[in-house]
């Protein structure tokens, strides 16, 4: 190898490290938690902006939050399913199943029941009384669903 292609390979590995540091470094200070110095120049965070808590676009954390949500709403409209399939319409046409007998049923499925329904409850898909449900103590209560069938997405 002549002098002149090893300089040009050392200094296209430079340029390179150099390219990467300062990437890592813009990331540092646009990262709220950063204590790289000079971080505080960065943008202050509002609460009120739609990407406060979010991950940056395109990112491998946003790609995996949306694959997770992906997941989260298959496995909501096969809880939906089972609420459908083993409840009862009442005379106003609105489906409920108790907690006990959905329990039975879908812990086959999933172990995920109660974390599953407290979700579709923040989504406004279902209703039931109280924080939080315990097996055996709550398998009297009522978990009424609030849409259609045919409206889960």
């Amino acid at each position: 190898m002549s002098k002149s292609f090893k300089k040009e390979m050392m200094e296209s590995k430079i340029s390179l490290w150099k390219q990467k540091e300062a990437e890592h470094k813009e990331k540092q200070m646009i990262n709220p938690f950063s204590d790289w110095e000079g971080a505080s120049h960065r943008q202050r965070l509002d609460k009120d902006d739609p990407d406060y808590a979010r991950p940056v676009e395109g990112t491998k954390t946003d790609v995996r939050g949306k694959q997770a949500g992906q997941m989260v709403n298959k496995e909501i409209k096969e809880l939906i399913y089972w609420i459908v399939r083993i409840g009862s319409e009442d005379e106003d046409g609105q489906v409920s199943v108790k907690f006990g007998k959905l329990f039975e049923a879908y812990n086959k499925v999933s172990n995920k029941l109660v974390g599953m329904l407290m979700r579709a409850r923040k989504q406004g898909l279902i209703h039931f009384e109280g924080e939080m449900l315990w097996q055996r103590r709550d398998d009297d209560v009522p978990i009424i669903l609030l849409i259609s069938p045919n409206e889960v997405q």
